[in-house]
């Protein structure tokens, strides 16, 4: 059997661990720059909030009902995720962390699965403050579809196991065919067309037609949904691209001073990222461009790639890399609203290389993994590259934002007695 523990509403749960006043009140966190809704809590979603729904739209609905708002606190929320997986990594043999709040969990030799979960649900609530749903199934994606019901129910006490026939069969007919892991919103429109509603319908279908109609990666889903497991998550591929960017609050950006440090600091994210998966990248592009709506003001767009002769993801080279490319197409008397970096055509670490690279790798690689190691203990970029400097300019507009309350030690909960 295999299991999932998905934490339920984690930013918004995140957000209500330190402000116990929040439990049972309405909380939406917001995307970068305050722009959108991309966590409610039971409370909200009640209202009828949607995902994704702007938030000037709704600014004044939620003033009105009390909603707490809040803007994206990554750092507490990446914190938040290592406690809950450190915790479920001492009471299961296995673990596989799918997001930031998902984790795949193996259940080889658990006799009481009930027992077990609902263990689990009980540690991760009294160790952390976040709630957690447990899905239990024969694979990884009926787990999934246990995952949403175990959430959707209170009577499972969070914990839904599908391990029988019938089970398996009711809860297909109940899970709508665009909640299925691995479907999508694309493909769930074409599977309506065709009269296919829920995961139930889906596994009426021949083989043949689940191949003709999604491809190889439809039959996979089709299988699971079936009974048989066929997804190895461990060996699910690397991103191919990476891209870290943003928006500048009011005009936008001119001088180039600030617009480079930005520029810097996105692709000192993107190497970051590019060592979380164990691999390099062949080409980088630094874009940016002016506002898209502004007619009155002259546009200009930035758009220079780099191919490497050595793939790396080395701090150092691709900040300096970042740095040359913006310099070489940047232009004065342009306001820019937007500027970002892409790092791509990625492979894996060990593969062949320059034999003339003038450049210690083992030795760049060994800075790297001391840099990360005292960022991962003391907060991100307490230790960080000179030209990522000190300027708040570009930073998000962050009107919301709580504490980091567990990376900071000048942000740490105050407590009056």
């Amino acid at each position: 059997m295999i299991g999932i523990v998905d934490c339920n509403n984690f930013y918004a749960s995140c957000e209500r661990v330190f402000n116990p006043a929040l439990r049972n009140k309405p909380v939406v966190v917001l995307s970068n720059n305050d722009g959108c809704i991309i966590a409610r809590s039971n409370e909200a979603k009640a209202m009828g909030l949607k995902m994704g729904e702007p938030f000037y739209k709704v600014k004044d609905l939620l003033e009105k009902n009390g909603v707490a708002v809040f803007s994206s606190n990554y750092n507490l929320y990446g914190d938040m995720s290592r406690r809950v997986m450190m915790l479920l990594n001492e009471m299961t043999p296995g673990i596989n962390q799918y997001s930031i709040d998902e984790c795949f969990v193996d259940l080889s030799g658990i006799h009481n699965l009930t027992e077990f979960g609902k263990n689990i649900v009980k540690t991760i609530g009294k160790g952390t403050d976040i709630p957690v749903t447990m899905g239990i199934a024969p694979t990884h994606t009926l787990a999934k579809a246990a995952s949403i019901f175990g959430k959707k129910y209170k009577g499972y006490d969070g914990v839904c196991i599908i391990d029988t026939e019938e089970k398996r069969v009711k809860a297909l007919k109940l899970l709508e065919i665009g909640k299925v892991w691995g479907i999508g919103r694309r493909n769930a429109e074409k599977l309506r067309y065709y009269g296919i509603n829920t995961a139930y319908d889906l596994t009426q279908k021949t083989e043949a037609w689940i191949r003709r109609v999604l491809t190889v990666t439809g039959v996979r889903t089709w299988k699971e949904l079936n009974g048989t497991d066929c997804i190895d998550v461990t060996e699910m591929p690397r991103k191919q691209s990476i891209c870290t960017s943003r928006s500048f609050p009011d005009s936008g950006l001119s001088d180039i001073e600030t617009l480079e440090e930005a520029v810097v600091n996105f692709g000192v994210a993107c190497s970051r990222k590019l060592r979380m998966q164990q691999s390099v990248c062949r080409a980088i592009t630094v874009f940016a461009y002016t506002s898209r709506f502004r007619q009155d003001m002259p546009s200009h767009t930035i758009n220079r790639t780099v191919h490497l002769c050595v793939p790396t993801n080395d701090i150092c080279e691709i900040s300096k890399i970042t740095r040359t490319a913006l310099r070489q197409e940047y232009k004065e008397g342009y306001l820019y609203k937007k500027a970002g970096v892409i790092v791509w055509n990625i492979s894996g670490k060990n593969i062949q290389t320059d034999l003339f690279d003038p450049i210690d790798r083992k030795k760049q690689e060994r800075l790297n993994k001391a840099i990360d190691e005292i960022n991962r203990r003391n907060g991100y970029n307490t230790i960080k590259v000179a030209a990522q400097g000190t300027n708040k300019a570009w930073h998000l507009k962050c009107e919301h934002k709580t504490r980091q309350y567990t990376t900071n030690i000048n942000e740490v909960i105050d407590v009056r007695v």
